[in-house]
């Protein structure tokens, strides 16, 4: 770069390289780090502190009680049994987390992204119509419908929905590349947020009547 000194450049690249590092899990230098909520136990690493190896059992890692259904009885016809470090603790520094997931007929898991993770998506029982979004100025939609053994992709951060299109009960696993995904469903998100975003924003933003944003409000944030 013209009249910019070499060593502020390989700075610069060094600063971005690090922070696209820090965007995905990091690598561990270890065979394992079982969380533990004890800080009595051991280190510090990737917001949890690890376990001793030597008091590790074969229990930390594993989980059982996933071919048992999630309850569908609610507004979305909808239950996700997350496998999480917080609920597997051996999954800690291991960048990866698993979810059942459970949706009535005509159901649906509302347009929602994960902030850390990409997601593979694999059906095993029931018919799914399932898709994602493009980021901007595209906003394409890619969708299909997914039967048994169907599988498909979310990409990393990008909103994605799934709806039951069958007359059975759907079952699926998704798969994610981060111990801790996150999920921000958006609905909930805007209009559900603690404490409200200001109603004009929102009106402005969805060209909706201030009365309907005021009610959106009110049914998300209870």
């Amino acid at each position: 770069m013209k009249g910019v000194p070499n060593y502020l450049v390989a700075l610069a690249l060094t600063a971005l390289a690090c922070s696209l590092a820090s965007a995905f899990d990091p690598s561990p230098l270890q065979d394992f780090c079982v969380s533990t909520n004890s800080s009595l136990d051991g280190v510090f690493v990737n917001g949890k502190f690890c376990k001793d190896p030597k008091l590790v059992t074969p229990n930390d890692f594993f989980f059982p009680g996933l071919n048992i259904p999630g309850s569908t009885e609610n507004q979305l016809g909808l239950a996700v049994t997350g496998v999480g470090v917080d609920q597997l603790f051996g999954l800690n520094t291991l960048g990866i987390s698993l979810a059942r997931v459970d949706i009535a007929p005509y159901g649906v898991n509302p347009p929602h992204t994960h902030p850390r993770a990409t997601e593979i998506f694999l059906v095993v029982e029931g018919t799914l119509l399932a898709g994602f979004v493009s980021s901007s100025p595209d906003n394409r939609l890619f969708a299909k419908i997914l039967n048994p053994g169907d599988l498909f992709i979310f990409p990393f951060g990008l909103i994605h929905f799934q709806i039951n299109v069958g007359k059975t009960n759907a079952v699926a696993f998704a798969s994610f590349s981060s111990q801790n995904p996150g999920a921000i469903t958006i609905a909930n998100n805007v209009f559900g947020s603690n404490p409200p975003i200001n109603p004009d924003v929102l009106v402005k933003a969805f060209q909706l009547d201030k009365n309907v944003v005021m009610s959106l409000q009110k049914k998300f944030s209870t």
